[in-house]
This record gives structure tokens, C-alpha cells and sequence, in this order.
């Protein structure tokens, strides 16, 4: 994605579970969980298993590509962050868990496929689907005017972008609805995200009420980000409208969520023109038709986020 830089130089410091999702929409991944902050926890993944009775469904295989049925494999490239999205709650080199991972489980359960899950870094994965590394991928992606011209999507959730705030802070004091809210004020974020792109975007706009600019650091890894709002580097993060409130009901987490700003359309990710994208969508439909989708939703505590049907590239929610 094209987009003027607002960066500073921020240490890589990893952090479990409770750590937010960025992404884009949706996830800047730290792909390793590592030291909690005092008092924290990793998050425990739910034990309910809403995919495992999910079964092949022939008709919709039948709308893959015949080398996909042939090798009966789907390369996916996967950004696992944190809750309520994808993360690690046994620890790296364990299973993740998580929304996208349960709706991409299922989808492939219903294609009659396995997924060659890759973990990679948020930033990365959406070129590498245009040389052909992946066939598809995962992050939270959200859809946008300007990843639609290189990227296809398959939607499976309407997330989006949210504030939110240190627990006691006064920096914010109410739900942010115009970015000149945050003027004078560190906003914390995420590397390659629609959080970045959108403070990019709006650099100005503090200057042209004739206040003072809010100052953007952006960080390679989520948990640098929650860590620097702890530490009070920030006074506000950026994230995605799911992330920060599942962490902000984590009484460990020490955060204030501050409402919905944009919302945003979420979807599978696919080099432009792929095969796949009209099976991904009745694989989505199918799931929820049955009320599979419904039962993943729930047991992540997504419900509100959901949709009634999946679309290819529909156009970015204004």
C-alpha cells in the first residue's frame, strides 16, 4: 500500500496474549508471545469446538480450480497477533487459536482441503500473494480502496478501527470521532495497517484547526505498542475495533476502549484475478447457512461483527 511514513524507532518487546491486535483493519503480528507485563496473563483459548463437525460440502468444492481438488492443499500465509483474531495461547511452537484461525479451519473443512498455514508477518503477506508464496491470507485484513486495485477479498467479518487508552488516563476522555481529538497527543500503532495509513492520510488536519499535530510511532511488533502505552511512550493506541475490546474486558490488560471510529469490511486475502475467490465465498455462506460461523463468533466473542452473507471486493465502507 501506498503511504507517506510517520515512524519512530520502537523496541521489539514482545508480549503474550494480552497484547493488541493491530491490524489492517486488522493485525500487526508480533508472531512470537513472549514476557507479560506485571500482573498479566495469557488469555486461555475457549475449549468449544464449533469446526469440528464441520464436513466437506461437494458442490462447493467443486467451484475450486481441478490442481487445487487434484493436490487437496492450500498454502495459507497466517498473521498470528492476539486475541480475539489469531495468537498462541500455549506458547510459541504450539497450535494458534483464534476467530480467523477457527473460519479458516472450517473453510477448508468445507472445501475438502488442509491448509499449509505459514506464519508471517502482517506487513509481508499481501505481496507475497502476487508471487505466488501463498494462495491466500490471513491478518484481519481489511478491505480498502487501495488494496483492492493489487488484492482480492472474500469477506467474513465487518471489524474495523478503534481507540483506546491507558485505564485512568485523561488524554482521551470520550469516544473519538474526528482525529482532531488526538491533537497534541502520541498515537501508538501499527506497521503496514489501515491505522497508519489513516493518521498518515489526516497529518494535517490538526494544523488546520490551528492545533498542535498529534505525533504517530509505529511499531513492527503489537506488543511494542501495548507495552509503550503502559510505559506511557503513547497516550493512545490505534487498533482494531475487536482487539481493544476484547483487551480492554482483560482486567490484566489496564485499558479503556474509546469506541468504534471506521468500520471496515474483513476478508481473505488473494492475488488479484485468483480462482479461489468464488469458492472461499460459498465456503463462508455455507458456514453460515449452517450456523457454524455463528457458533466461531460466539465462542470468540465476535457476534457483532458478523455478516449475513460474504461478497467479493465489495467496495471500502465510507
Amino acid at each position: 500500500m501506498n503511504r507517506t511514513r510517520l515512524r519512530s524507532t520502537a523496541a521489539l518487546v514482545l508480549l503474550p496474549a494480552l497484547a493488541l491486535t493491530a491490524c489492517g483493519s486488522g493485525t500487526t503480528p508480533g508472531t512470537t508471545p513472549g514476557a507479560a507485563p506485571a500482573g498479566a496473563q495469557a488469555s486461555p483459548a475457549p475449549t468449544d469446538d464449533p469446526v469440528a463437525a464441520v464436513r466437506p460440502v461437494d458442490s462447493v468444492a467443486a467451484l475450486l480450480p481441478a490442481d487445487v481438488r487434484a493436490s487437496g492443499k492450500l498454502r495459507i500465509g497466517s498473521s498470528v497477533g492476539s486475541p480475539p483474531g489469531a495468537y498462541y495461547p500455549n506458547g510459541p511452537g504450539k497450535a494458534p487459536a483464534g476467530q480467523d484461525i477457527d473460519i479458516a479451519d472450517a473453510v477448508a473443512k468445507v472445501l475438502g482441503v488442509k491448509l499449509d498455514r505459514q506464519d508471517a508477518s502482517f506487513e509481508t503477506i499481501l505481496p507475497a500473494l502476487g508471487s505466488g508464496k501463498y494462495d491466500v491470507g490471513t491478518g484481519n485484513f481489511g478491505v480498502t480502496t487501495q488494496r483492492l486495485k493489487t488484492v482480492d477479498f472474500v469477506t467474513y467479518i465487518d471489524d474495523g478501527q478503534g481507540f483506546a487508552v491507558k485505564k485512568g488516563s485523561t488524554a482521551v476522555k470520550k469516544k473519538v470521532t474526528d482525529l482532531t481529538q488526538l491533537c497534541g497527543l502520541t498515537i501508538g500503532t501499527g506497521a503496514g495497517t489501515t491505522f497508519e495509513s489513516t493518521l498518515a492520510a489526516q497529518k494535517d488536519i490538526c494544523a488546520k484547526a490551528g492545533k498542535k499535530p498529534y505525533d504517530v510511532k509505529v511499531y513492527s511488533e503489537n506488543g511494542a505498542t501495548f507495552t509503550a502505552l503502559q510505559q506511557g511512550r503513547v497516550d493512545v493506541i490505534m487498533s482494531t475495533i475487536n482487539g481493544l475490546r476484547y483487551q480492554a474486558a482483560q482486567p490484566a490488560a489496564q485499558t479503556t476502549f474509546l469506541g468504534e471510529y471506521h468500520r471496515l469490511d474483513v476478508g481473505f486475502a488473494f492475488k488479484k484475478g485468483s480462482p479461489l475467490s468464488k469458492a472461499f465465498r460459498a465456503a463462508v455462506d455455507e458456514l453460515i447457512k449452517n450456523g457454524t460461523y455463528a457458533r466461531i463468533l460466539k465462542k470468540w466473542g465476535t457476534s457483532a461483527s458478523a455478516i449475513d452473507a460474504s461478497r467479493i471486493n465489495p467496495p471500502e465502507h465510507r
